[in-house]
């Protein structure tokens, strides 16, 4: 059976948010399971790539807090958007994929789902460059683009442990939920890939490490401005 678990952690703050991916990243070895989550944010904040400098994100957005993710990319803002985390364990085939091809199969993932929902997308076949370090202020190549405006993008980590994808829905102006557009996302999954989904119920030793992430990583000053 193809038993992917599925994972709705409701809204939390921006730190809680990524620690619980970097979790789900480091515990793929005990797992051995894709899980997809589906998360909001208890109140407007930033995201920024790993490699970013903290000084230059300061001055683009005056959305705070600003959190470090685990990934690359650019500023992602928070409030609103439809956010999720795909992550797949080590020799997964997704995990085996080329960085170019596992960010072109989880948009065309989204794709498939607003179809589902009668809403035209197209991934965008090249790049548009506006400012720098600004995840929505342009596109990169397959990006998720409604009517030549992007509304979904993604950042990666792919390390020994697996793949972590992290992505962010910012919903197009139409009658749309963000549970029908999740509900889509799983009946596309079961479609092409026969995916048999599994409730993820976190177990104390998650849990516990979630709260140490974001207790001495992600909440820290010293961490998110350490470059």
């Amino acid at each position: 059976m193809n038993r992917w678990l599925i994972y709705n952690s409701g809204l939390q703050p921006a730190a809680v948010n990524m620690a619980v991916d970097e979790a789900l990243l480091e515990s793929m070895p005990r797992w051995q399971r894709p899980v997809a989550r589906f998360y909001g944010w208890t109140e407007p904040a930033a995201t920024f790539g790993y490699f970013q400098q903290y000084a230059e994100v300061a001055q683009r957005t005056l959305l705070r807090p600003l959190i470090r993710r685990p990934t690359g990319g650019g500023i992602v803002p928070h409030d609103a958007d439809w956010t999720y985390s795909l992550v797949f364990p080590k020799g997964h085939f997704w995990h085996q994929l080329a960085a170019v091809e596992s960010y072109r199969r989880a948009h065309e993932w989204i794709q498939a789902a607003f179809l589902r929902l009668n809403v035209p997308t197209e991934l965008a076949p090249c790049c548009k460059h506006t400012a720098p370090g600004a995840c929505f202020e342009g596109y990169e190549k397959s990006d998720v683009l409604w009517y030549g405006r992007k509304i979904a993008g993604a950042a990666q980590r792919r390390n020994q442990l697996g793949l972590l994808i992290q992505g962010s829905v910012q919903p197009p102006p139409v009658s749309l939920t963000r549970f029908d557009w999740e509900q889509a996302m799983r009946d596309a999954a079961a479609e092409v890939w026969q995916v048999d989904w599994e409730e993820f119920s976190p177990d104390p030793t998650f849990v516990a490490h979630v709260e140490s992430l974001t207790a001495r990583k992600y909440s820290q000053a010293e961490y998110n401005q350490k470059r």
